[in-house]
């Protein structure tokens, strides 16, 4: 289990329970050193002192705020963890609201929280249950990295969850990034409905959705250099004749290669016409007969 990194306690109402909050999530990137390509030197970041001109170690590095030109006030890491703020050392709960009214975009970087020794574990268990039970979110305030934050609680197997959640003010309108108003038929809104059907699933767990293509594959890159082999090269493109898109066609190739992909008939029929549609022509049947002589 990885290392806490942060310690503080969830305030619920007048209940308190300790707790240590752990990452719930973990990097498998391949990361890159910078090195300089003429002698392949290691390129490092350096903190150097601008009135000195000289390198300054860790322990000589602290926090200032600049309220005005060249004017500098300090604050001590002590100062910080004793700001007074009841969120400063606490997640509390603020309260209680429907998963729906809750936009996925503002939803953050995950923590797991561990109930903090013995005297944690019936709180915590308490209000485990009680979030299971009321099958609502869980909305907190706490302060960490520099601002107040808001965060969302939920179950996770049996322990709760934290995610940081942005302010509204974080979240950039969308409003103007919308293409223009264009006509889309009900036949080709049906066959993308088609299109998603083929392609739905129960779940997104198990093997096809544990794999990071792109790292196994710099991964290859990666041997292949250090072997003295050829690196593997991209497969190539099919050209792109820069005509105009049958959408119609290009949904029905879709569904086709979907299904042939699960193991289904490719077969694709034709949709119905509207019930409309019909009616029109059968209306102009009608009155294209001619009318009975009387006797």
């Amino acid at each position: 289990m990885p290392r806490p990194v942060w310690s503080g306690a969830i305030s619920f109402g007048l209940v308190t329970i300790p707790i240590k909050v752990v990452s719930a999530t973990e990097d498998h990137s391949i990361h890159f050193h910078q090195y300089h390509l003429e002698d392949m030197g290691r390129v490092r970041t350096r903190k150097i002192c601008e009135l000195e001109g000289r390198p300054v170690g860790q322990d000589e590095i602290g926090k200032g705020y600049e309220y005005a030109r060249d004017q500098i006030v300090a604050v001590s890491d002590a100062e910080l963890r004793e700001i007074p703020l009841p969120t400063a050392k606490a997640i509390e709960i603020v309260a209680f609201v429907p998963y729906e009214t809750i936009d996925p975009i503002r939803i953050g970087d995950g923590y797991y929280l561990e109930a903090d020794g013995a005297v944690a574990a019936k709180p915590y268990t308490l209000l485990r249950k009680a979030l299971q039970r009321n099958s609502k979110a869980a909305v907190a305030k706490f302060a960490w990295h520099g601002r107040e934050r808001l965060g969302l609680l939920r179950i996770k197997d049996d322990v709760i969850a934290l995610h940081a959640l942005r302010w509204p003010d974080e979240i950039r309108s969308p409003e103007t990034l919308a293409p223009e108003s264009v006509e889309v038929s009900d036949e080709e809104i049906e066959r993308a409905l088609l299109l998603i059907d083929s392609m739905t699933e129960e779940s997104i767990e198990g093997a096809e959705w544990a794999t990071d293509r792109y790292t196994e594959a710099l991964q290859d890159v990666i041997h292949a250099k250090t072997e003295g082999k050829r690196v593997p090269q991209p497969e190539a493109a099919e050209p792109s004749a820069g005509r105009v898109v049958d959408l119609m066609a290009a949904l029905q190739e879709s569904v086709q290669k979907a299904r042939e992909s699960r193991g289904e008939p490719a077969e694709v029929h034709e949709l119905k016409p509207k019930k409309k549609a019909a009616k029109k022509a059968a209306t102009k049947k009608t009155s294209a007969r001619k009318p009975r002589k009387s006797a």
